[in-house]
């Protein structure tokens, strides 16, 4: 028997992810009410998918709208090859961009393109984009709707998964390891975790621990795909019934494990492999499995660099990493985790992460003293990154300097002028009311995208919640503001 693969899919909100894994399996992945209501993926989604060469491998279906990146990242982590599903009538767009990232991030390289709604819309373009961005991969044209090209795509999946390297001996071999993605209790059975397997064997009968905890327990049934399993191996898509745990003992970001010495850690070597460059002292998001903390990035020339993590994770030499930058969010990139040359405490003694002083700030230069003029006279309104071209040396020289604030992928704001935003959203907020774009945008007396750019960033920074269209303050930010 081949041996078990993991398929993840991939691709822009409303691109058809979840109707072509139905077409494809049968399996409706949206199974909340919400999902099904709003015609959006809000959770992971999990498929048994039937090869044409009787080979089987797990489908985890993952949302696509920019809001659920996290679980995105949670998703991807485990697989072995991917569906990128791109839409005919819209082509290449910012989450496919961005998936693209994450999955480059993962190491995971090879796939297939899938361009869907042909029926609406000539293929041609959107699969010229499609290749471009992910050059090499295999691209057909399909319709979930009237079924069209659903065989050719089975073939051409089942041709990448033939070509996956099979694992190292030593990896099946290796203790087991499932990083948790869901847990629940089932009437008459107990707590169930669900995960992919990313290493070894787990058995019915198994003793396995649940990390960080460090909760014993044992595994009492093993399935896969719904059916009992005595078994399963590094590959598969796994829900475990464990017996000496509650479900409020196990939650997603654990690891159920028969290994020894994992341990959490709060210090981690990576080598780094990023697509946008870190700013000094910035903070970023570091994930790994299904969990994920913030870290600050520390180097030295001729070293790894080092991640100082506000919260433990449990990596292990060889793993990856995917990083992204907290406000706005973005993928920067992704790395390998190294062994250390030092032996950490266990994460329950380590202090907590300090950030590294600051280096003496160097002088800025003229051009960049009159780029800060530019951000600060035009306040809420300022020029998009596309018009300062020319200026990017400044910008990294403002940003270092504490002066200038990303704020959108492509857009900075002086931070007096977050300043005075963060002032009236407290006061506007501080009773419990809401805002939307468009009522910030007359507040502001700007454009739609600068009051989209600002809310999202105070959504990133903990300033305010998203809720529906609208944005409230966080409730924190209410008790320390007065409010109830």
């Amino acid at each position: 028997m081949p041996e078990p693969l993991t398929l993840g899919t991939a691709g822009h909100v409303d691109h058809g992810k979840t109707a072509l894994v139905k077409a494809l399996t049968g399996t409706d992945t949206d199974r909340l009410p919400e999902e099904r209501e709003r015609g959006l993926s809000i959770e992971l989604g999990y498929a048994l998918l039937e090869l044409p060469s009787g080979r089987s491998v797990s489908l985890v279906d993952v949302p696509g709208h920019q809001r659920f990146v996290r679980t995105m990242v949670a998703g991807a982590t485990g697989i072995d090859l991917f569906l990128m599903v791109v839409a005919a009538d819209d082509g290449v767009m910012p989450q496919t961009r961005e998936h693209a990232r994450v999955l480059r991030a993962l190491g995971v390289s090879r796939g297939v393109l899938a361009i869907t709604k042909c029926d609406a819309a000539d293929p041609a373009r959107a699969l010229e984009e499609a290749a471009e961005l992910l050059p090499g991969m295999e691209g057909v044209a399909v319709s979930a709707q009237l079924s069209q090209g659903l065989d050719e795509l089975r073939l051409a999946l089942d041709r990448v998964a033939a070509s996956v390297p099979a694992r190292p001996a030593a990896h099946a071999e290796a203790p087991a390891r499932l990083h948790v993605d869901r847990s629940f209790t089932i009437t008459g059975a107990g707590t169930v975790v669900t995960g992919t397997l990313w290493s070894g064997r787990i058995a019915r009968g198994d003793h396995v621990d649940v990390l960080p905890a460090g909760l014993g327990c044992r595994v009492r049934r093993v399935h896969v795909h719904d059916h009992e399993v005595e078994s399963a191996a590094a590959g598969q898509r796994v829900a475990l019934n464990l017996v000496g745990v509650s479900r409020d003992d196990v939650n997603r970001g654990d690891v159920v494990s028969s290994a020894r010495d994992l341990k959490a850690r709060r210090t981690i070597d990576v080598e780094l492999d990023l697509e946008e460059p870190i700013d000094r002292g910035e903070r970023v998001q570091v994930h790994h499995g299904t969990r994920e903390s913030p870290a600050r990035v520390s180097r030295k020339e001729g070293r790894p660099a080092r991640l100082r993590l506000e919260g433990p994770l449990l990596a292990a030499p060889g793993d990856r990493l995917v990083l992204r930058r907290i406000a706005p969010p973005e993928t920067l990139g992704g790395g390998v985790v190294v062994q250390r040359d030092a032996v950490e405490a266990p994460a329950a003694q380590a202090p907590a992460a300090q950030a590294p002083p600051p280096a003496p700030p160097e002088p800025l230069s003229p051009a960049a003293l009159e780029l800060e003029q530019r951000l600060l006279a035009a306040g809420s309104q300022p020029p998009l990154d596309s018009e300062l071209n020319a200026l990017e040396g400044e910008l990294a020289q403002l940003r270092a300097a504490g002066r200038a604030v990303r704020v959108g992928p492509r857009l900075h704001f002086h931070p007096r002028a977050l300043e005075e935003v963060r002032e009236m959203l407290e006061a506007r907020l501080a009773d419990g009311t809401s805002i939307s774009i468009a009522q910030l945008r007359d507040a502001l007396g700007t454009s739609r995208k600068f009051a989209q750019a600002l809310l999202e960033h105070f959504d990133g920074e903990g300033l305010t919640l998203r809720r529906g269209d609208a944005h409230v303050l966080r409730r924190r930010r209410r008790e320390r503001a007065g409010a109830p």
